[in-house]
């Protein structure tokens, strides 16, 4: 009982102190401003609440300038308008653009943004970035417009039996000390057809070495179809009619570890490709992939923004 009414004094304590701006006045600012930049954006933020110094300290860019990255000058250099557009009055408001706002990067093939709890670096390759099997064969891809993307294109699948997609960045353009999760970002059309039973195989790793695979479901249906699949075939591509058979094909399917595709807030789709950590010094291309190349069916009907790299949450 007693330690308790001694924990419980020690809290209250505490909060007094806190509420107290008087507390805190007799410390410069720039030693609290020094202290912030020390933490982490999303700890800088909460720390503001404490008193008014606190909130005067946190607005410092001598603290959000230790936020972001340290070739961050450079970066915005490399915008499409070399970053005419990125007009901010402070370096906190650039922070948060730069969270809240891409900026397309590499003549239109990268977007680049912060992750805003941490200010780690993100980026998303466009899908010209990317290296699609039979991506310049117009019978089988098209290249489009999209209002909805932030690139200028997104490839368009029209009717493959062979789907390969992959992705590669250099890992000195990531944070170190970092993992990160690579996602393809997508959507499904009226037209969206082959994806329903056959996984695709995913996978990352750095290039030339052992990579991490697993298998995800672009259009997962339910248990029961999944664990029984009957295709049909599409008498479609480079096959005549005659070649193809009339009766539906039955594909076998190993869903014990298969993923599924999840909503994004811009109104597109991600399926996750795997995560890795990206060590201080490391060197080499960071490479993504997802291919459905066993099922042999036809399908087609995707739309393919890109592949978006970004840092893996943390559990607090």
């Amino acid at each position: 009982m007693r330690s308790r009414l001694s924990k419980m004094e020690n809290e209250d304590s505490v909060e007094r102190c806190f509420a107290d701006d008087d507390f805190f006045g007799s410390l410069p600012e720039g030693f609290v401003a020094k202290a912030l930049s020390l933490t982490s954006p999303r700890d800088a933020c909460r720390l503001s609440l404490v008193s008014s110094l606190f909130r005067s300290a946190a607005e410092w860019d001598a603290v959000w300038e230790t936020f972001l990255p340290f070739d961050y000058q450079k970066i915005v250099s490399e915008a499409e308008d070399g970053g005419c557009s990125l007009s901010f009055s402070s370096k906190k408001q650039l922070y948060l653009r730069l969270c809240d706002h891409p900026l397309i990067i590499d003549g239109g093939n990268k977007s680049f943004s912060l992750d805003k709890k941490t200010g780690k670096k993100c980026y998303m390759l466009a899908a010209r970035d990317l290296s699609i099997v039979w991506g310049d064969t117009p019978r089988y891809w098209r290249w489009i417009s999209s209002p909805e993307s932030r690139f200028a294109e997104v490839a368009e699948l029209i009717s493959v039996c062979w789907f390969e997609v992959h992705g590669r960045i250099s890992t000195s353009m990531l944070s170190p000390d970092t993992t990160y999760v690579a996602f393809i970002v997508f959507k499904s059309t009226s037209e969206t057809y082959g994806f329903e039973y056959q996984p695709a195989e995913v996978s990352i790793g750095i290039s030339g070495l052992e990579t991490q695979t697993q298998t995800v479901l672009l259009e997962p249906e339910s248990e029961e179809r999944r664990r029984y699949p009957v295709v049909p075939r599409r008498r479609m591509g480079m096959f005549h009619r005659r070649h193809l058979p009339n009766h539906p094909v039955v594909v076998p399917v190993n869903t014990h570890s298969s993923k599924g595709p999840k909503q994004r807030e811009d109104g597109w789709l991600e399926i996750e490709l795997g995560e890795y950590y990206i060590k201080k010094g490391e060197k080499g291309e960071l490479e993504m992939s997802m291919t459905e190349v066993k099922g042999g069916n036809w399908k087609g009907g995707l739309l393919i923004q890109g592949i978006e790299i970004r840092p893996k949450p943390c559990k607090s």
